[in-house]
């Protein structure tokens, strides 16, 4: 079936070039950041060329041009924290990308959470397969060349932070995360990580917040605290609001 005869696969690709247009848009923040942080305009653009995934590397020339190169390990541990929720994206977005180890190796520098958040908003197979990776790709290419740009006019644009323009990948992210926030369980964690790193970033060198945020936040998650409640079907909780997931319907 073609792609002008298939509804699903026309609004996949709507979406994902939308996502992909207003997501590269905000490169030119990091590209500047990075400059201002104290990193060049080569090293810069390899962050987003390799890392590309934009909560890691806000927070690695967050944490560098804080603590400058003593706070490295920092900048790299609170980096990969953030990162490791790719993995997870990685295992559900699996059956979408299916068999074959060369699509499975391009798929991994693509699965960040526009690409995943896209693609599983589809309602079939095909659709959800180009929705990720249209997603994936579109950013890609998009994030990085508005990162040259960015590093190129960072001068121009004076500092980002004054601006705010460093908080633009947190505040991306915390709009993808926000309707994820239904369940008890889901409020606690975050609100016990938020109130963490608020708490330990004037006491604690950059980065290292982060990194005691994510363990509370582990702890809080591993002992279920205000995950159950009352309501249990079939040796299952069951949470007010959830509503069972209908695989391929809309």
């Amino acid at each position: 079936m073609s792609t002008t005869a298939d509804p699903h696969a026309r609004r996949a690709w709507r979406e994902a070039l939308g996502v992909a247009f207003a997501t590269s848009a905000y490169g030119i923040s990091f590209g500047a950041l990075g400059v201002a942080s104290g990193l060049d305009i080569w090293q810069t653009c390899v962050l987003s060329l390799l890392m590309f995934t934009g909560g890691s590397q806000f927070a690695f020339v967050g944490v560098i041009g804080a603590g400058g190169l003593a706070a490295a390990p920092a900048a790299i541990a609170s980096a990969s924290l953030l990162g490791v929720r790719n993995v997870a994206y990685g295992m559900r977005m699996s059956p979408v990308i299916g068999a074959g180890g060369w699509r499975r190796a391009a798929a991994a520098q693509f699965t960040i959470d526009e690409s995943t958040a896209v693609s599983l908003a589809q309602h079939t197979p095909r659709a959800r397969t180009i929705g990720f990776w249209v997603t994936g790709v579109g950013i890609y290419v998009g994030w990085n060349v508005s990162t040259l740009a960015g590093a190129l006019l960072g001068d121009v644009l004076g500092d980002p932070r004054a601006d705010g323009l460093d908080a633009a990948a947190a505040a991306a992210f915390l709009a993808l995360l926000w309707p994820r926030l239904r369940r008890r369980q889901a409020i606690a964690v975050g609100v016990a990580s938020a109130v963490v790193a608020v708490v330990l970033t004037p006491v604690l060198m950059p980065g290292v917040p982060v990194i005691v945020a994510a363990v509370v936040a582990v702890v809080v998650g591993w002992f279920n605290w205000l995950g159950r409640s009352s309501t249990q079907t079939g040796g299952s909780i069951v949470e007010p609001g959830d509503v069972p997931e209908r695989e391929g319907l809309p």
